[in-house]
């Protein structure tokens, strides 16, 4: 009866008194702020509570991929119990660890960069949910059209290493739109100049800007640049039209790091990431920011404000 009672004393892993959540984030520490604290406020719904039983290490790339191995080497030294990304930030995380659980609230295409064996078992040491909807961006050149119907000439501004999958539909859907598509990428903040320059010489009339850390770190640049020269634009992340911009439409980015918490709590009580299957986006967003049309001299439609989920005025 002893031995019985020494065995399942042994058998019950202890719990831990405080666990530690490494975030490597690519772009700056000012930005996606409020996607961090949806993830805080995922985790204080289940209970954690900062500095009592859970604490965070961030690590800031700075828009500055080059860095994000020496800071996901760090987090490992650090033994964190979890490491959250955000979507460049998962291959160098994964790349520094095979053992450490990596939850990914924004993974792009997670099966075909090779990064899960499938989205129903993922395989390895990185779960989480994904933000793969290659039909976004047919849209997203839809609602431009529909705001501004005599728009011809879009400029999608893009990172030399984006995923194609947006570019694919957008080439795909401009035709049946009567739109061409003017393809501007940058590498660098460097770039952003000779781009800009660009989209005025090219006489684009509307801007579509992927997602991507550099970019999304010098929003205000391209803000103040649509801005001052009367373009409309879309953005991918809905801090862009926070911050001034004209619209958004994409998936609810609040909504996948408030449900990461759950994937978090579950890996930190002993489930594994292989485990836990890849989940899709459920919830989508439009925002319209009527201030920044009215900088430009644009009068939204009716029949497109209605089916704004939140308008900025």
């Amino acid at each position: 009866m002893l031995f019985a009672l020494c065995q399942s004393a042994e058998a019950q892993q202890p719990k831990k008194a405080l666990y530690r959540i490494g975030v490597l984030w690519a772009g700056a520490a000012s930005d996606g702020s409020t996607r961090r604290e949806a993830l805080r406020q995922g985790l204080r719904d289940l209970g954690y509570i900062e500095e009592k039983n859970i604490a965070f290490e961030y690590r800031y790339a700075e828009g500055k991929a080059n860095r994000l191995p020496t800071l996901a080497a760090e987090l490992v030294r650090l033994e964190v119990d979890v490491i959250v990304t955000t979507p460049i930030a998962t291959r160098p995380a994964k790349e520094a660890t095979n053992t450490i659980p990596i939850v990914s609230p924004q993974l792009g295409d997670p099966v075909g960069s090779g990064l899960v064996a499938s989205l129903a078992r993922p395989g390895g040491n990185i779960t989480g949910l994904s933000q793969f909807s290659p039909e976004l961006a047919g849209k997203r050149l839809e609602l431009l059209k529909e705001v501004v119907p005599k728009i011809n000439r879009v400029a999608y501004l893009r990172h030399v290493d984006s995923p194609e999958d947006a570019l694919k539909g957008l080439q795909a859907a401009a035709p049946a739109l009567g739109m061409q598509i003017q393809i501007l990428a940058v590498r660098s903040p460097n770039d952003f100049d000779s781009v800009f320059e660009a989209v005025l010489r090219e006489r684009v009339n509307a801007l579509i800007i992927a997602n991507n850390p550099i970019i999304n770190t010098h929003y205000k640049r391209i803000i103040d640049f649509a801005a001052k020269n009367r373009l409309p634009a879309i953005y991918p992340v809905s801090e862009f039209v926070d911050a001034g911009g004209l619209m958004f439409y994409g998936v609810n980015f609040l909504d996948l790091w408030h449900r990461a918490a759950i994937y978090v709590d579950k890996i930190l009580k002993g489930t594994k990431p292989a485990d836990l299957p890849v989940q899709q986006p459920t919830k989508f967003e439009f925002i319209i920011n009527l201030k920044a049309a009215k900088q430009i001299s644009l009068t939204i439609p009716p029949n497109v404000l209605v089916r704004a989920d939140k308008v900025i005025k």
